[in-house]
């Protein structure tokens, strides 16, 4: 278990202001066919979350987090209401606009790492470049600095299976950090990491937010949203609380 702030060390990190809006969801509703069951994940969600935010996402098995998630990395589209990313309705977009926004705006950390296995950092790294279309030259020195950032310049050329749990997972930082996107989005983080590991993950999504990075972990462990500064708890398909930390 990853340890929480502490109280004195909650009171004194910095907070960044909020700055343009960059996701707003508005009425939204989610619902699954599951034979002749319909399945509500998501009841009128409303949430609002500005460039410079460190978010939270947490609640139980069956609360409709997973699905939220996958709402704001644009994998899923709502039945029903209104989703805005940077002033777009996603709900009307096609695979190919959603895509582009996945590609270019959203950057994912997954608790698996999703790395390849035969090839080394940077060239994991670089993969969203290719897709991008970026130069060679642009997308190898772009992949570079952003292993740098994350403390593994001295790793470019380690496989997955050369390097440790953490590094994987700093790999995985540089990759969703490489396209410069609007958002982080991390799916459990530290799930896969032994508790001294989890610790230096969060160490750097501190440095990462303080950076001007935004943030979005989703979590069920409160010791890994208290690391955020605002925390949204959902149940049953609605939220709960939003809250400051």
């Amino acid at each position: 278990m990853t340890p929480s702030p502490s109280a004195a060390a909650l009171e004194n990190r910095p907070v960044r202001p909020p700055g343009a809006l960059v996701i707003e969801i508005e009425g939204v509703t989610k619902l699954y066919k599951m034979g002749a069951e319909t399945i509500h994940a998501l009841r009128g969600v409303n949430v609002r979350i500005h460039r410079n935010e460190y978010l939270a996402i947490m609640g139980p098995s069956g609360s409709g987090k997973s699905t939220l998630m996958n709402m704001l990395g644009c994998l899923d589209t709502p039945t029903a209401g209104r989703y805005e990313f940077s002033g777009k309705n996603v709900a009307t977009m096609v695979d190919d606009e959603l895509a582009d926004i996945r590609n270019r705006e959203i950057g994912f950390v997954f608790q698996t790492f999703n790395l390849l296995p035969r090839s080394d950092a940077l060239h994991n790294v670089e993969l969203p470049l290719i897709y991008a279309g970026v130069s060679k030259s642009e997308r190898l020195e772009r992949a570079r600095l952003a292993l740098e950032n994350v403390g593994l310049g001295d790793r470019l050329h380690h496989k997955p299976n050369e390097l440790s749990g953490g590094q994987r997972q700093r790999v995985a930082i540089a990759r969703a950090l490489v396209t410069r996107p609007s958002i982080i989005l991390a799916d459990e983080p530290t799930g896969n990491l032994d508790s001294k590991t989890g610790v230096e993950i969060m160490n750097l999504f501190e440095q990462l937010y303080a950076q001007g990075n935004t943030l979005i972990v989703v979590t069920h462990e409160e010791d890994i949203a208290r690391h955020s500064r605002r925390i949204v708890r959902l149940r049953d398909g609605l939220i709960e609380s939003d809250a400051r930390v």
